[in-house]
C-alpha cells in the first residue's frame, strides 16, 4: 500500500457538506445563550483562503436559524439560505489562494440536526445544554465548513446567565460577570475539525484532577454538585491514563483536558478536542465505565490530534481508542490485551462477517465491529511486528503526524517502515477483506 494525496472529491458518505473552494483558518463565535428559551443568538467572523479560483459562490452549512445579514470582507454579501447552505455571493469575490472573511449574524431555537443516527449536535438539556456533533452536527449550533479535513483554530466568546458554567476545548482566557450574566472566552489554538467544537452549558461544580501523571497538563472535572465523591474515585486514575498515553503515544496533543458529566443519562460519550463529556449513568462509583474514561482521552491523539480525511477512515479513530482501552487495563492490572483481544474475537466471531471496515459504509461507520475490529487489527500489527516496533511506529505515527489530516493509505505506508510485508498483510486482511482473519497471537518470545 502506498500513501496518497488528500481527497479533493467529496466526501462519499456525507456528499453535501461542507465546500472544497475554501479552506477555513479560524473562527471567532461570538454567542449568547439563554437555556430558559433555549435561545441562541450568534456572530461568526470566519477567517479562510479561497482555493484555486475566484471565489464567486461559496457556502456554509448552518440548519436553519434566521440569519440576519452576511458581510464578507467587510461588505454585505448576496446569500440565500435553504435546506442547511447558507450560499454566499460576495459584492466583490476573493481572487484564487487570497485570504478573506466572512461575518455571519444567526438567532434561533438551536436543536439537534438529523441524521441516520438520530439528533445530532446541539442538545437542549434539563438545565443546560450540550453538543454532540460527530459526524455532522456542527451546523446545528453556528456557521461552519463542514468536513473534518477542514481544520482552524477556534475562539469562543459565551454569554449565560451566571448561574451556569460554560465549558469547551481550549485555554480559559477570561470569565466575566455582568448584572446576572458572565461571558466565558476560550482559545483553541490547534486546529480542530468542525465536528470536534465542544460545549457544555450547565450548573457544574469545578474539580482539579491531582495525582500521578498530571505533568504539565491541566485536567479538570465539570460535575453537578452531588456527584463530587462519585467523580474523584471514577476519574481518579485519569492522570496515570495520561501519563501512560503519554509515554506510548507522545506528548498529549493540546494545552488541557476538561471533562464534563451532564445531568443527564447518554447513550455514549461524546468526544470533542480537548474536552469529553460523559452522562451521570457513567459514575457508578465503583470504576465501572473506566474503560471509556481511557477511549476518550486516547481520542485526543487519535481523532482529534490526528484527524481523518473522509469518513471511510473512521477505523483509525475507534480502532486505536479501542486498542488504548486494552493497553491500559494491560497496565493497571486488568486482562492483559492479548485476553481483551481474545474477548473481542469471540464477540466478532459472532456477528455477521458481512463488513468491510476500511470502508464500512455511512450506515456501518459507527457498528460495534468497527470498533472491536479495529481494535483486533492494531493488536494484530502489535503481533506482527512484535513490542519494540509497534510501540516505535504508533509513538511515530502520533508524533509526526500531529495536528494533521490522515488517511488509511498513509497509515499503512507508516506501518510498513516498521513492518514491511507483514504490515501490509494485516491490514489487508484485518481491514478490507469481509471475513475475519485468525485471532491474532504474540509471537513466542525467543529462547536464550
Amino acid at each position: 500500500m502506498s500513501p496518497t494525496k488528500q481527497p479533493e472529491a467529496a466526501d462519499p458518505y456525507f456528499p453535501d457538506n461542507g465546500d472544497r473552494r475554501y479552506r477555513t483558518h479560524r473562527y471567532e463565535l461570538t454567542l449568547d445563550y439563554r437555556p430558559g428559551p433555549n435561545r441562541l443568538a450568534g456572530i461568526a467572523r470566519i477567517t479562510a483562503i479561497a482555493g484555486r479560483a475566484a471565489l464567486r459562490e461559496f457556502a456554509l452549512d448552518l440548519a436553519p436559524f434566521k440569519v440576519g445579514r452576511v458581510l464578507v470582507d467587510g461588505r454585505a454579501a448576496h446569500y440565500t439560505h435553504r435546506g442547511g447552505k447558507l450560499r454566499i455571493r460576495p459584492a466583490k469575490a476573493p481572487v484564487a489562494e487570497a485570504a478573506f472573511t466572512v461575518e455571519v449574524h444567526w438567532s434561533g431555537n438551536p436543536k439537534p440536526v438529523r441524521s441516520p443516527w438520530g439528533g445530532l449536535g446541539w442538545e437542549e438539556l434539563t438545565d443546560g445544554a450540550l453538543v454532540a456533533s460527530q459526524p455532522v452536527g456542527a451546523p446545528s449550533w453556528y456557521p461552519c465548513n463542514d468536513r473534518p479535513s477542514d481544520k482552524a483554530a477556534y475562539h469562543l466568546s459565551v454569554t449565560t446567565p451566571s448561574a451556569y458554567t460554560v465549558v469547551t476545548g481550549g485555554r480559559l482566557l477570561t470569565r466575566t460577570t455582568r448584572a446576572s450574566a458572565t461571558t466565558w472566552v476560550y482559545d483553541q489554538p490547534a486546529p480542530t475539525a468542525s465536528y470536534l467544537v465542544g460545549l457544555s452549558v450547565g450548573p457544574y461544580r469545578a474539580l482539579a484532577l491531582t495525582g500521578p501523571g498530571l505533568g504539565g497538563v491541566a485536567q479538570t472535572g465539570y460535575v453537578p454538585a452531588r456527584l463530587q465523591q462519585r467523580f474523584e474515585h471514577d476519574f481518579g486514575r485519569q492522570p496515570q491514563m495520561m501519563e501512560l498515553f503519554e509515554e506510548l503515544f507522545g506528548p498529549y496533543p493540546f494545552g488541557e483536558y476538561a471533562v464534563v458529566v451532564a445531568d443527564e443519562e447518554l447513550d455514549v460519550p461524546v468526544e470533542a478536542q480537548g474536552l469529553a463529556t460523559f452522562g451521570t449513568n457513567h459514575l457508578d462509583g465503583v470504576r465501572g465505565s473506566e474503560r471509556l474514561v481511557a477511549h476518550e482521552l486516547a481520542h485526543q491523539w487519535f481523532g482529534n490530534s490526528l484527524t481523518i480525511a473522509g469518513w471511510r477512515d473512521i477505523w483509525l479513530n475507534e480502532g486505536f481508542a479501542k486498542y488504548a482501552e486494552w493497553l491500559w487495563s494491560e497496565h493497571s492490572g486488568g486482562p492483559s490485551a492479548q485476553r481483551k483481544a481474545e474477548s473481542a474475537y469471540r464477540q466478532v466471531l459472532a456477528l455477521p462477517q458481512n463488513i468491510r471496515i476500511g470502508d464500512p459504509g455511512r450506515s456501518l461507520m459507527f457498528d460495534d465491529r468497527v470498533y472491536e475490529r479495529g481494535g483486533l487489527t492494531v493488536h494484530a500489527l502489535r503481533c506482527a511486528l512484535g513490542d519494540p516496533s509497534f510501540f516505535r511506529m504508533v509513538r511515530s505515527w502520533a508524533t509526526t503526524r500531529r495536528h494533521s489530516v490522515v488517511s488509511t493509505a498513509e497509515f499503512a505506508a507508516h506501518a510498513a517502515r516498521y513492518g514491511g510485508a507483514a504490515a501490509d498483510r494485516v491490514l489487508e486482511t484485518w481491514i478490507n477483506r469481509h471475513r475475519l482473519p485468525p485471532l491474532p497471537v504474540p509471537a513466542p518470545a525467543p529462547q536464550p
